[in-house]
C-alpha cells in the first residue's frame, strides 16, 4: 500500500498562513511526494498555549514504543476507533495538530493491470489543513516529533477514486481542532459540500509512484485515463 501527498510552502507563507511562530530552525523543504517517515512541517499548540509551526516526520511513535520500527504503518489513524485506540488515543485527546498540504495521492487499477495516480487538490490553489495527532517520542538519544494523519470514509466522488480520505479542516475549524477540549470526539465533523466540490481530482504521471522523485512535474495533469473501478491501494 502507499501514501503521500505533497507539502510545498515555505515555513514564511506556512506560518503567515496559519498566524503561527516559526520554529523549524530552516527545515522546511518543499516535497511534492511525500513518503512515510520523512520531515514535513505541522502546526501545533505550543506549551506556552500558542501555534508554532514546526516540523514532523510522519508516522506517529508512541510514547511507549521502544524503537522506531514500524513508524511507516502508522501514519493514517481512522477517525472511526481514534478514541479508543491504544496507540493514538492519548494524542487524539490532547495533541492534536494540522498537516499543511497541496493536495494528496490515491492510486487505481487500470484496465490493463497498471496503476493510475490521482492528485486530490484545491482548485483555487490554496493550502489544506489535514487533521492530524502527535506525539513526542524519546528512546535513548533518539528523540522525534511524530504524527499521524486522521481518515474518514471518502464522501461524493472522492469515493469514486478510493473509499477513504483525510479528514479536512476548513480555516474556521482550525482553533477548535487545536484548542483543548473534553469532547474531542465532536470535532470529528464530515467535509462539507463546499470543500468537496472545491477539490479537482486531477490525473498525473506514473513518476509519483517512486519515492526518490520529486518535483511540481510530480502534480501536472496528465490526460485522463479510461473509467476504472476504485481499489483499495493506499492509507488514506
Amino acid at each position: 500500500m502507499c501514501g503521500r501527498y505533497a507539502t510545498t510552502r515555505s515555513s514564511g507563507e506556512l506560518s503567515a498562513l496559519f498566524e503561527s511562530s516559526d520554529d523549524t530552525d530552516g527545515a522546511v523543504r518543499p516535497d511534492h511526494n511525500v513518503a512515510p517517515t520523512d520531515p514535513v512541517p505541522l502546526v501545533r499548540v505550543s506549551a506556552e498555549g500558542q501555534r508554532s509551526l514546526a516540523v514532523g516526520r510522519w508516522g506517529l511513535l508512541p510514547h511507549w514504543s521502544r524503537s522506531a520500527v514500524g513508524a511507516a504503518r502508522m501514519i493514517n489513524a481512522r477517525a472511526e476507533t481514534v478514541a479508543t485506540s491504544r496507540a493514538y488515543a492519548g494524542s487524539f485527546a490532547r495533541r492534536r495538530c494540522l498537516v499543511p498540504a497541496d493536495g494528496w495521492y490515491e492510486w487505481v487499477r487500470r484496465p490493463d493491470g497498471g496503476r493510475q495516480a490521482y492528485f486530490m487538490t484545491p482548485r483555487d490553489g490554496s493550502v489544506l489543513a489535514l487533521a492530524g495527532i502527535w506525539s513526542a517520542w524519546k528512546s535513548g538519544a533518539d528523540s522525534r516529533l511524530t504524527f499521524s494523519v486522521l481518515t474518514t470514509a471518502a464522501l461524493g466522488d472522492l469515493g469514486e477514486v478510493h473509499d477513504r480520505m483525510p479528514v479536512l479542516l476548513p480555516p474556521e475549524r482550525w482553533s477548535s481542532w487545536l484548542a483543548p477540549t473534553d469532547e474531542p470526539e465532536r470535532l470529528l465533523v464530515p467535509a462539507s459540500a463546499e470543500q468537496l466540490a472545491g477539490l479537482e481530482i486531477r490525473p498525473v504521471g506514473a513518476a509519483v509512484g517512486d519515492v526518490r522523485n520529486d518535483g511540481p512535474q510530480l502534480t501536472a495533469r496528465v490526460a485522463e485515463p479510461p473509467a476504472v473501478a476504485p481499489q483499495d491501494l493506499t492509507l488514506f
